[in-house]
């Protein structure tokens, strides 16, 4: 199992999959190429490679790196899976065949298993004929994410706060968006539909996080309300387990809005901070994206979660195809009215639309 990035986290989709196997009854390796090189003697001891490509950055690292192993282990079974698993870049002819021999996006892990057991039967996993490409929508039990298969939690990105660094864990309740954002690459597989995480399943998760040496979760679903009552439960059951804890969600405007009765009990649990896609200060790129919100309504939610003592986290998209010079400066002038300049990462005030 490999993980090229996961925006600093100790790889999620690496661990919970990496558990599925185990359980399953398979021998599991698992690399975060961020972190550490893949050795000649684990290429060699592997029948299969699987690759995590959830994000865009992940799938542009994944492909260089199963060129790598094709031309190193010719006859080694090759999986991407994960959000960006369906593009076509995985699927490009090789002298031996296509890159990769099985892509599968949405609910990877069934479907992992499956693949894993062929070749565990005897089955060689190629595909010479072209990449199987596999969308899996099937809802699942999560068991206990394989977090002891990777590196510490302080080899991973931490949270300032309050003049000290916290250990950070990373988990999420649901998969999916309920939205359909035109820039978003969520819709392209789950199409408005969501999959929630067993909150059994998430407070065990957090408990070995915890265990780790964690003080501050980050939940990375694409939107911690697209399911309200079971964030809230999720929310309600970590903070009786581990009260100490600090987090973060990431929310979209239009639901900071809509479900604000939420926020006062999510402050007393601890949450400090929400990302939220701001995305522009220009109601027509908004409109264009089917963002869901406008300008005046950015500017609310940043009132709604002060009110109740929690930052937002804007991320932004400047550069679209229907921006101008006006739009940018209206994004900056956002920012400092909303006095937002320390929470606004750098390098969003670069960011293109794909």
């Amino acid at each position: 199992m490999l993980s090229t990035y996961e925006l600093g986290h100790q790889p999620l989709h690496v661990a919970s999959p990496a558990g599925a196997l185990l359980r399953a009854g398979h021998d599991v390796r698992c690399v975060d190429l961020a972190m550490d090189a893949l050795d000649s003697d684990t290429l060699c001891w592997a029948d299969a490679v699987a690759c995590s490509v959830p994000m865009h950055t992940a799938m542009r690292l994944a492909l260089a790196v199963c060129g790598e192993i094709r031309s190193r282990r010719p006859d080694v079974a090759l999986c991407l899976y994960g959000l960006y698993a369906g593009l076509d870049a995985g699927l490009e002819k090789t002298s031996t065949g296509t890159l990769v021999d099985r892509t599968i996006a949405g609910e990877y892990e069934p479907a992992l298993v499956a693949w894993v057991d062929e070749i565990a039967a005897g089955a060689s996993g190629r595909s010479p004929g072209g990449a199987d490409a596999v969308v899996s929508l099937g809802r699942g039990r999560f068991g206990l994410p394989a977090r002891h298969l990777l590196p510490a939690l302080d080899r991973y990105a931490r949270l300032a706060v309050s003049g000290e660094l916290r250990l950070a864990g990373y988990v999420e309740a649901s998969h999916g968006c309920a939205h359909r954002c035109k820039h978003c690459p969520v819709p392209v597989v789950y199409d408005g539909r969501t999959r929630l995480v067993g909150e059994d399943a998430v407070v065990a998760d957090v408990a070995q996080l915890v265990e780790l040496g964690a003080r501050h979760i980050t939940f990375g679903d694409p939107d911690f309300l697209n399911g309200p009552h079971h964030a809230v439960r999720v929310v309600s059951a970590v903070h009786s387990a581990f009260p100490e804890l600090s987090f973060d969600v990431t929310v979209k405007v239009e639901h900071i809005l809509r479900h604000g009765d939420v926020w006062p009990a999510l402050a007393r649990a601890g949450c400090l901070f929400v990302v939220s896609a701001f995305e522009s200060a220009s109601d027509e790129v908004l409109r264009l994206l089917d963002k869901g919100h406008t300008v005046a309504d950015e500017i609310e939610a940043v009132a709604v979660l002060r009110a109740v003592g929690i930052e937002p986290r804007p991320s932004l998209m400047p550069f679209t195809p229907w921006t101008s010079a006006k739009d940018i400066g209206a994004l900056l002038d956002l920012v400092s009215y909303c006095d937002l300049v320390g929470n606004v990462d750098p390098v969003h005030y670069s960011i293109r639309l794909l």
